[in-house]
Formats: C-alpha cells, structure tokens, sequence
C-alpha cells in the first residue's frame, strides 16, 4: 500500500503530470477569456441599438447577432487557416482550413481566434447602421472576416504553425490587436460610409451637421460597462496562458479605459461643448483600443498617458468626420480606428525599457500605415461592388419607416411607433 502511496506521488510531481496540469489550467482560462470576447458581442449590440433610433433597433441588434455566426463560420472554414496556418512566405497561411483534426490545445486556440473575427467585422455594423440592407452588410462582414482580416492578421500574429508574417519580423508590435482587429475593422467601416452616404437628413444643404440622437442613453452606458468587462478577456487572453503578466495586462487595461474617458472629458470641455455620455462612452472605448496593443509592453503610468490621449483622440475624431459630412453612426472609425493608430504608435514609444525608440516607433507606423493600405481600398470595392449590384443601401420609404420593419418585418418597440410608421396590420408581411 505504501509503495503505491508513493508511486502516486512521485507521478503527481513529475514534470509530464506538471505539463498536464499547464495545459489544463492554460485552456481553463482561454475558454474563460472566449465568453468574455463573445461576451462583448451583446456590448456592442447595446451600444450600437442605444445610439440608433428605435425604428432600428431590432435591425442593429440583428447585425451583431449575426456577425458572430456568419463570422464564427467564415473564420473556421477559411480566415484561420489564412491568419494562423503555416506562413512560409510571410503573406499568409496555407494549411489549417476549416480544422477538424489535431491537439485540444489547437480547438481552444481557434475558439479564442473566432471571437477576434466576429469582432473585427462587427466594428463596420454601428458605423454603417440605419441605412444599410441586411443581406449586402452580412456578406460584407463575411468578406471581412474571411479574407480582409485574416489576412493582415497573418502578417503579424502567424507562426503558430511554422513560418512568420513579414510584420512580425520587422519587429512590429501589436499584442492584443489596435491595428490587427480594431483599425482593420475601423478601415472597412470608413469605406462603407464613404460608399454609403449619410442617413437622410443628418446634414443640412450646407454640410452644418444635424444631431440625430439615440433612442435609448441607457443602452448605451450598459453596453459601454460589457464591452469594459470583454476587454479583460481580450487583452488578458492574449498572453494564451496562465501567468504572472495578467495582472499588469488587466491594470493597464482598467487604467487606458478610466484615462479615456477623463480625456474624453477634457477634451469636450476644453471646446466649452456639453459633456455627453455617448462621448464619454467612446472615449473610455478609445482608450481600450488605444492600449489593446502594448498592454503587455508599458508601465501603468505610460497605459494611463495613452488611454488619456485616446480619449481625446475619440472627440477630435468625431468632429473632423462631421467637419467631411461623414456619417459615422456610433463613431466606430475614432474609436477604433484613430485610436487604434495612436495605440500602436504608444506602444512604439512607450515600450518598458527601451523608451522613446524611433526605430521601433518606425516600425510601428509602418504597421498602422499598411492596414490602412490593405484593408481601406479592399473594403472600398467590396461595398461598391455590393451597391452595384445587390443593393449596399436600403430605399427612402424603407430608411424613413425603419429598418426593423423593411428587413425583419418587426420592431423593437410597437407600443410607441406602430402608428406612425405603418398600418400594423401589414407587419406580418414584408414591404
């Protein structure tokens, strides 16, 4: 009996039952880091419904809904074997394709990587929302994560599987994705406004801006509070492990976001302008972009400095894409896009150790500089092409009356907008 007392232990300690024991605990906490990335999905679904009207409420909700089904789809069949399969060039992936076979560790990588996607192409949903038909904008986030983002993703975070991306390389620095997920996503939604056009009425004859408020602030900051919470899986997770890191990752995370919306704040009230939530929101969100990229490479105080300045970032932002009449529903291309440029530069110049090194800062522009390249231009023929032909914009009477009645043939809140916006007696059929 003693002797096999002691063989169990002797087993317990070596360093294969060890081993086992990583692993175990290093996937416990990638699946735990997955919920927390889907998890912002429905942060995303509120806050993009909240800063629409209620005609488009279901509309909004829907888009993101689907973007973590079709997306989810798309990437298992094609995007992770594009990003993460073996890059023997540097461009992109060639093997991994809709994966079936292999470790555990691989399905629990690919679950955590399938969020990312959804992610990237759902950016594009609030930027785009009230005027655009549903089908084209499914196809569109297909596109995105499929082949727009896996693609540049490549370049950057391949090598799991042999190989390295031409980015990655040159040194270039991105740990959690400002520049892979968030200006990928913000360069695909600026070419669909582009492509677009403003919704009716949110600019006068001569280009003054018109506010065209949101149905429900409420929606809004609980979306904000989700989308807080997600980020901890986003950045945390992206060590891919248990360890010492995480802690410094989350502080630095929790700090960039407070930052920003302090910097949202003094931005607004520098312009003696009124101090708005969805403002504060956003730039709190900027400064989560803003430090997605060197979350692991700075000191709490310089991921304080980079939230601060994403969150003014976010302000400025808005106003400039108003000063062009571009109409930005939820300000998905300053939140996402400006200050995922400005992230990826911080982490350049404040990465721990090696301050203020111009060669890296380089580097790090080169990056923010050829996702814009890559993705802008792609993103800009896919939903011209789709305008062309299967319809990018939704009719007049189909934008005056809602998106939730003209595409899904309900709506969110019939108590209120039944009457003025069609005879209930046509809902259950389509227009």
């Amino acid at each position: 009996m003693k002797s096999r007392l002691v063989g169990i232990a002797v087993f317990a300690v070596s360093p294969l039952a060890q081993a086992a024991s990583d692993e175990a605990l290093n996937t416990a906490w990638l699946v735990l880091a997955s919920v927390l990335v889907f998890f912002m999905q429905a942060g995303f679904a509120l806050l993009e419904s909240g800063m629409s009207r209620a005609k488009n409420a279901v509309n909004v909700m829907m888009k993101n809904y689907m973007d973590g089904c079709v997306g989810g789809i798309t990437f298992w069949l094609f995007g992770f074997g594009l990003m993460f399969g073996s890059n023997i060039t540097g461009w992109f992936g060639m093997s991994h394709f809709a994966p079936h076979d292999g470790e555990p560790w691989d399905f629990t990588f690919l679950l955590f990587q399938m969020m990312f996607a959804a992610t990237a192409a759902t950016i594009a949903s609030g930027a785009m929302a009230e005027r655009t038909r549903y089908s084209a904008y499914l196809i569109g986030a297909v596109v995105i994560s499929g082949f727009i983002y896996p693609v540049f993703g490549s370049w950057v975070w391949s090598g799991i599987y042999g190989g390295q991306g031409w980015l990655a390389a040159l040194g270039f620095i991105d740990f959690a994705g400002s520049t892979v997920v968030h200006s990928i996503g913000a360069w695909c939604a600026l070419a669909g406004i582009l492509v677009l056009g403003p919704r009716l009425g949110r600019f006068a004859a001569d280009g003054t801006p018109r506010s065209i408020p949101g149905h429900n602030l409420s929606l809004v900051a609980l979306g904000g509070f989700i989308l807080w919470v997600g980020w901890f899986g986003f950045n945390a997770g992206s060590s891919l492990e248990m360890n010492v890191s995480l802690g410094l990752i989350a502080l630095n995370t929790h700090l960039a976001a407070s930052a920003g919306a302090l910097g949202a704040f003094l931005a607004q009230r520098s312009t003696s302008s009124p101090v708005l939530l969805t403002t504060t929101v956003n730039g709190s969100l900027g400064g989560l972009v803003g430090i997605t990229a060197g979350c692991a490479t700075m000191s709490p105080l310089f991921a304080l400095l980079t939230g601060l300045v994403a969150g003014g970032v976010v302000v400025f932002g808005m106003r400039l894409l108003e000063r062009w009449q571009l109409d930005d529903v939820v300000g998905a291309v300053p939140v996402h896009g400006f200050a995922g440029v400005w992230g990826t530069v911080a982490a350049g110049l404040f990465f721990s150790g090696d301050l203020f090194n111009w060669s890296r800062v380089g580097v790090q522009l080169l990056g923010a500089g050829v996702a814009f390249i890559w993705a802008f231009p792609l993103a800009l023929m896919l939903y011209l092409l789709l305008a062309k032909t299967l319809g990018l914009r939704t009719s007049t009477q189909h934008e005056q009356r809602g998106l939730d009645y003209a595409e899904h043939a309900e709506v969110g809140y019939p108590e209120f907008n039944l009457a003025v916006t069609f005879d209930s007696n046509d809902l259950p059929r389509r227009v």
